[in-house]
């Protein structure tokens, strides 16, 4: 080897000069805006409620065991209604979905211009707003109850299948849609034969995944009067009935993991 090669290789660098002044400087503002993020949360924090947190979280646990399992009777029709309401409402938002992700897809909306806009930004205002925000503003509209619970999943429900569908859609094979067009299709033939079979096993996996997500935020809807096992929790935590407490986290639990592999069962089922 020789010694110009060997110097070469002695100071061979994974980054050029520039690009390691870059990399320090962003390792510089990301360590400047931990600091000062450690600064405004410590701002208004007490510290001393931080401290004896482990000592409240030691007395709540002993308060909540053991579990009222007699409280369970009450419980099965809560339980009954937050399924139902993620069920309902995951249909529902499908049902929405299904002509948004096609109107915001490129080559399918009839108009990037005016269409495919519109689509996009139900998509955003569907999928930057919690459910359990759909659920208090559809409570203090429609009053409390299931109904609110079921719209409130279902618009949440419709940001998240229409965007993971409209992005299966953009992707599919143009070679097949170039052959059914060749045959004199029509759009909605395209559509039928060329772009529906490509996309639907992605349509209904999304559904499914949807459906186990719905589960678990249903659970909480019953917080803000939209009905379901919530609504119970929010009783018991009221009258400070920590062993009931328990048993309806025990609940919420064994649903959520039943849901998950329902969930699991389906998919590999249908897809």
């Amino acid at each position: 080897m020789s010694i110009s090669q060997s110097n070469y290789q002695a100071h061979w660098q994974k980054y050029s000069a520039k690009e390691s002044q870059w990399r320090w400087f962003g390792w510089l503002m990301f360590v400047s805006v931990c600091v000062y993020c450690w600064q405004v949360m410590n701002k208004d924090t007490m510290w001393f409620f931080v401290t004896d947190a482990p000592n409240q979280m030691a007395d709540i646990t002993g308060r909540m065991w053991p579990p009222r399992w007699s409280y369970m009777e009450q419980l099965w029709q809560p339980l009954w209604d937050t399924i139902n309401i993620a069920t309902l409402g995951t249909l529902l938002g499908v049902v929405m979905a299904f002509p948004v992700a096609f109107l915001a897809a490129r080559n399918t909306t009839p108009s990037t211009v005016f269409v495919r806009p519109v689509a996009l930004y139900i998509i955003a205002a569907s999928r930057s707003i919690n459910s359990l925000i759909w659920a208090l503003l559809l409570v203090a509209v429609l009053g409390p109850g299931l109904l609110a619970g079921i719209i409130a999943i279902a618009l949440r429900s419709i940001g998240f299948v229409a965007k993971l569908m409209y992005e299966a859609i953009e992707e599919v094979n143009k070679t097949q849609v170039a052959a059914i067009t060749a045959t004199g299709a029509s759009p909605l033939q395209i559509l039928d034969y060329a772009v529906m079979p490509q996309v639907l096993p992605n349509f209904i996996g999304t559904s499914i995944f949807r459906w186990d997500i719905n589960i678990r935020e249903s659970t909480v809807l019953g917080l803000v009067g939209a009905g379901g096992i919530g609504l119970k929790l929010q009783e018991s935590m009221a009258v400070l009935a920590w062993p009931q407490v328990t048993v309806i986290f025990i609940s919420i639990l064994a649903t959520v993991v039943v849901s998950e592999w329902v969930s699991a069962r389906c998919r590999h089922a249908l897809i």
